[in-house]
């Protein structure tokens, strides 16, 4: 593989962590979910990180030679993108991605194997985000990431992903 730093990018349910996995196990490059960053894992609710631990996690991560970081949590990401090779950015229909959100949020639901505890007012709060993303925060992130758009692809699908990480 050409890109051995790659960050994803994409709303919920846009294929983020499946294609960060796939990537992973077929070239070897450990993955990053950014929401094992951002939220406290010692709590089973929603509470987000401390700005200081969270810098601190993400910057353990840059200090590798290889890694893949999925989330969009674009605003404390800079140093993400400035290590990054590639920038993948997922463009995924919105009512496919709402389909996902809300299967995702069954199978927690009827497993109980998510360590955080999925409400209905979680998935209709994500499910409302997710409406917005495109308009709103896709249009931010390229606005901040400006200077790094020499390194963004814009993907659809696995098959274009790959070809986009081999050069």
């Amino acid at each position: 593989m050409k890109y051995q730093k790659l960050h994803i990018i994409g709303g919920p349910g846009s294929g983020k962590s499946y294609i960060a996995r796939k990537l992973s196990e077929k070239y070897g490059l450990p993955q990053h979910d950014l929401d094992d960053i951002f939220w406290d894992r010692n709590h089973t609710d929603y509470i987000r990180s401390g700005d200081e631990a969270r810098q601190k996690n993400l910057e353990s991560i840059l200090s590798n030679d290889t890694w893949i970081i999925e989330g969009v949590y674009y605003k404390w990401l800079e140093k993400s993108f400035e290590g990054a090779d590639k920038i993948i950015v997922l463009n995924t229909p919105v009512l496919l991605r709402q389909w996902r959100i809300l299967r995702r949020y069954l199978g927690y639901k009827l497993s109980r194997s998510r360590k955080k505890n999925e409400t209905l007012a979680n998935l209709i709060e994500l499910m409302s985000w997710n409406q917005k993303y495109d308009r709103d925060n896709l249009v931010r992130f390229y606005a901040f990431s400006k200077a790094q758009a020499d390194k963004i692809v814009v993907c659809s699908s696995f098959s274009e992903v790959e070809r986009a990480v081999n050069g």
